[in-house]
């Protein structure tokens, strides 16, 4: 029989991991099928138990659930419990073990696409969420000068902050106060779900302040441009959208379960054409 694997997440209908997943299954000759499971927060616990009930092989893990399921697994690898954050769970032989790719995904297509060093940059984060955390400390790791965060809940960027594990110069701020320090950022990266399908009219931070050539990253992946990137772009900013985050975080998650890398520039193709074929 073949190793199901999967994705949690609420809401996950539009989630583009199974079709990436099922086809590097199919290319590497590897039996295995990817699902996509809708999980409510009370729901999680319940979830994960049948994760083990039925043998489920591994899967992914996304918003809101990426710190909730922490106390809820039977191993933490050292990066995930420094992070504060799961997004990939590997069932070996009975034990769910946690592991975050999100971060190291996400630096390494930053730097690849935006042919940049974050090496000595300013950077902002927009949001504190699970997704926020790995990136906060893969920056860090990569040993950006500092890394601000704000949030909608000032008190939320302050406990991401005080709960890191690495050390550098941070501060946290609330959305205002955050639009009125902007030009002081070479990076600037929107890590929570603002401007997602469908609500594509929404935007995380006003970006009038913003300065030319600013590095502007948004996580989403769908739509492939997001009105928050278009109005980055007319400002003259650098822009980058979520695929190759999300296209890396995946490859490093599929290797985790079969010990085999993917081809990543063949998952970047099926995200790209099933989101329209252009990216921004």
């Amino acid at each position: 029989m073949a190793n199901i694997y999967g994705v949690l997440g609420c809401p996950v209908h539009h989630s583009l991991s199974p079709v990436m997943h099922n086809d590097a299954f199919r290319e590497l000759g590897i039996a295995g099928h990817y699902y996509a499971f809708h999980v409510e927060k009370e729901h999680l616990r319940d979830a994960i138990k049948g994760l083990k009930a039925l043998g489920i092989a591994g899967v992914n893990v996304t918003i809101p659930h990426k710190t909730a399921v922490i106390p809820l697994l039977d191993e933490i690898d050292n990066m995930a419990r420094q992070i504060g954050a799961v997004n990939t769970i590997v069932n070996e032989n009975g034990r769910l073990i946690g592991y975050n790719t999100d971060g190291p995904g996400f630096v390494r297509a930053l730097c690849e696409e935006t042919k940049t060093d974050i090496k000595g940059k300013r950077v902002l984060l927009v949001g504190a969420g699970g997704a926020a955390r790995g990136i906060y400390f893969a920056l860090a790791s990569a040993q950006a000068s500092r890394i601000d965060v704000c949030n909608r809940t000032k008190s939320n960027a302050e406990q991401l902050i005080e709960q890191s594990a690495v050390s550098i110069a941070s501060a946290a701020y609330s959305l205002q106060e955050a639009e009125e320090r902007l030009a002081e950022y070479e990076i600037v990266i929107n890590t929570t779900s603002v401007g997602l399908y469908p609500n594509v009219d929404a935007t995380p931070l006003s970006l009038e302040n913003l300065r030319v050539n600013t590095i502007v990253s948004d996580i989403i992946y769908n739509p492939l441009e997001t009105k928050w990137l278009r109005e980055a772009k007319e400002k003259g900013a650098v822009v980058q959208n979520g695929v190759g985050m999300f296209v890396y975080q995946g490859a490093l998650a599929f290797e985790k379960w079969t010990g085999i890398f993917p081809n990543v520039e063949r998952m970047r193709r099926i995200v790209i054409q099933q989101l329209g074929g252009k990216e921004c």
